[in-house]
């Protein structure tokens, strides 16, 4: 469903694509808006219900630069895009520890497109 530098990461249990425009806005004088259409990105928020140790570090370490690329199902036209991408705040709850081994719930984050 999606990559990162290449890598094919685990499917998470929800995906979202936003796509956010980025505008210069301004009045004239007679008081209307004018828009100046700057370009259109994209916000991925993914999260995983449960990841085992070994899937969390795959996903963890796909982002860990400053920028990667993506490749990923772009929602506007149903076709794989691909874009250089920088990820926000990554969370990753305990489950439990079995047999020595940490199990993780609730984990994502969101990615950017630069």
């Amino acid at each position: 469903m999606i990559k990162i530098n290449g890598v094919t990461i685990p499917s998470p249990s929800s995906y979202q694509v936003n796509l956010q425009d980025i505008n210069r806005v301004e009045r004239n004088a007679n008081g209307n808006t004018i828009i100046e259409r700057i370009a259109t990105k994209r916000k991925i928020d993914m999260s995983w219900n449960y990841l085992s140790q070994s899937d969390l570090a795959i996903v963890l370490q796909a982002i860990s630069g400053v920028f990667f690329n993506v490749e990923y199902v772009d929602p506007q036209d149903g076709s794989l895009k691909t874009g250089t991408f920088y990820s926000g705040d990554r969370k990753a709850g305990a489950l439990d520890y079995q047999d020595g081994v940490m199990r993780w719930k609730d984990s994502g984050f969101s990615i950017s497109e630069r």
